[in-house]
């Protein structure tokens, strides 16, 4: 019986540096071979993903579930209205913290953006385990994405969610409180250390996404199988018959899966795949 796999992204089909694991792409490719459905389900929007190196996949899940495609179809969309945007825009400048626009089309910073996230996303790939280094690299291959744009320019009707850095955890709860009709979530650091918050539209999940794109595709959610290594997957597991947890994920989605593999870089979803069957 062929399966409909989910992958988060970061830290699960490729580790904390964007760098895709040889192990990785060898089991996606084979499932697919073995006619399984490969599918990644990530936060990231789909400009972010098209600046990633990936195997080739059957389509994918965006924007925490704001956006869904099945092999180039576009199943659903659903982002921010321009008046939240606008609101969230303006919340983040008085507060002076740096923010991006995640898109379809790309990824729209502010002036702040520019100024405190190389430094942040040093920090990020640390708590991830890279030297400083490699983790300067990385921040600034993740600068390097971002389209900078200033004023009314940012008040755009096209965005799936919106990232901005913590000064202090208050700033997410804060965003709670002014937001209430949106969902916040966190993000960033070793295990669940937050050094982003994130504002999206309401009742766009992951697992929400999951449901849209199975009734599409008409098939049952006892065929799927999904694999994540943050809090922000458990809405993945809440909906998939199978869930596997990373080597290298925080302890609350290891407590919620049925198995738990290898880290990213130890070949931890090639061993997935071949405990599961799903390749030879």
């Amino acid at each position: 019986m062929s399966k409909i796999i989910f992958l988060d992204v970061d830290g699960t089909l490729i580790d904390y540096e964007a760098k895709l694991p040889a192990s990785a792409a060898q089991a996606v490719n084979q499932a697919r071979a073995n006619g399984h459905k490969v599918y990644i389900c990530t936060g990231c929007s789909k400009a972010e993903i098209e600046q990633r190196n990936l195997c080739e996949l059957d389509g994918m899940i965006g924007g925490n579930g704001a956006y869904v495609e099945d092999r180039g179809h576009v199943v659903m969309h659903q982002g921010l209205s321009k008046e939240d945007v606008k609101h969230i825009v303006d919340w983040c400048n008085e507060r002076h913290l740096g923010f991006y626009l995640e898109a379809n089309s790309g990824m729209y910073c502010n002036d702040y953006m520019l100024e405190q996230g190389p430094e942040t996303m040093v920090k990020y790939a640390q708590g991830k385990g890279a030297d400083l280094t490699k983790a300067k690299e990385s921040s600034k291959k993740f600068m390097d994405g971002f389209i900078h744009l200033q004023g009314e320019d940012l008040y755009r009707d096209d965005v799936n969610k919106i990232s901005f850095i913590l000064s202090h955890y208050q700033d997410h709860l804060d965003s709670q409180k002014e937001f209430p009709h949106l969902i916040a979530n966190t993000w960033g650091g070793k295990g669940e250390v937050a050094l982003y918050g994130d504002l999206g539209p309401t009742g766009i999940t992951k697992r929400h996404a999951i449901e849209v794109l199975l009734d599409y595709l008409g098939v049952d959610q006892k065929d799927t199988i999904s694999f994540g290594d943050a809090k922000i997957d458990l809405s993945m597991f809440e909906c998939c018959d199978y869930n596997v947890a990373m080597g290298n994920g925080g302890e609350e989605i290891k407590a919620a899966a049925d198995y738990i593999t290898t880290d990213v870089n130890d070949d931890g979803l090639y061993n997935a795949f071949r405990y599961l069957k799903l390749i030879d």
